[in-house]
């Protein structure tokens, strides 16, 4: 009985050329392949989840522009200590 690697051999000799990969390729490919669509799945994913961040942070930084804004015209600084709430006066102002 012929092997596999023999029927290739009289194939190739025929000048037959194959028409399918051997399953053991099929299952290696097809698991590299949805390897990589889940790793980019996972990338986008991260990507959405930072693009919400960034624009998260973006609001805070408006909002802390926005307080900041309102300190100093109530205490004429923004310099105030975010641990005890004191206000830093500068010296030179005074």
């Amino acid at each position: 009985m012929a092997t596999k690697g023999t029927n290739a051999k009289i194939k190739e000799l025929k000048g037959e050329k194959p028409t399918k990969i051997n399953n053991d390729q099929l299952s290696k490919m097809q698991e590299i392949i949805n390897n990589l669509n889940r790793g980019q799945m996972e990338i986008g994913s991260l990507e959405t989840r930072k693009y919400g961040l960034l624009n998260q942070v973006a609001l805070l930084q408006n909002d802390l522009g926005s307080l900041q804004e309102e300190l100093s015209k109530e205490y004429g600084t923004v310099n105030i200590n975010i641990h005890t709430g004191e206000i830093n006066h500068d010296e030179q102002t005074d």
